[in-house]
């Protein structure tokens, strides 16, 4: 079973996403949203690294067709680097290093600035 979370903004004390898919597995990173066609307003993916790295948060955007907002949070809980990510790109590579990083529907970048404190809250099934 999948876990699921809610991703606030703590800066400005509203929700970035209702509800994010807590993306730790091997086969969960692996996949990503590859092939996915439609994303909802209020949910994506939200990938765990071990440690804040540039290279282990990089993504590509291969047999992907749509672009997605994509946001890099560092160990602390705050948002280093947030990009529009265009279909079939090599590498997105965050301007600092990262332990997490969200993959949703672009207006998820109207939601975080670079600096936000983000947090990410448990939601029951």
């Amino acid at each position: 079973m999948s876990e699921t979370r809610r991703i606030v903004n703590v800066t400005n004390k509203k929700i970035v996403l209702e509800r994010a898919k807590w993306c730790i597995s091997f086969w969960c990173r692996f996949r990503g949203l590859q092939f996915v066609t439609s994303l909802p307003e209020d949910g994506g993916l939200l990938f765990v690294s071990d440690h804040d790295s540039k290279s282990d948060t990089t993504i590509h955007m291969l047999f992907m067709f749509m672009s997605i907002g994509v946001i890099w949070v560092n160990s602390e809980g705050i948002v280093v680097d947030k990009k529009l990510a265009k279909p079939w790109r090599l590498a997105y590579v965050p301007a600092a290093p990262a332990q997490y990083f969200i993959e949703a529907n672009p207006s998820v970048l109207e939601r975080v600035a670079v600096g936000d404190k983000l947090a990410f809250e448990p939601v029951n099934p």
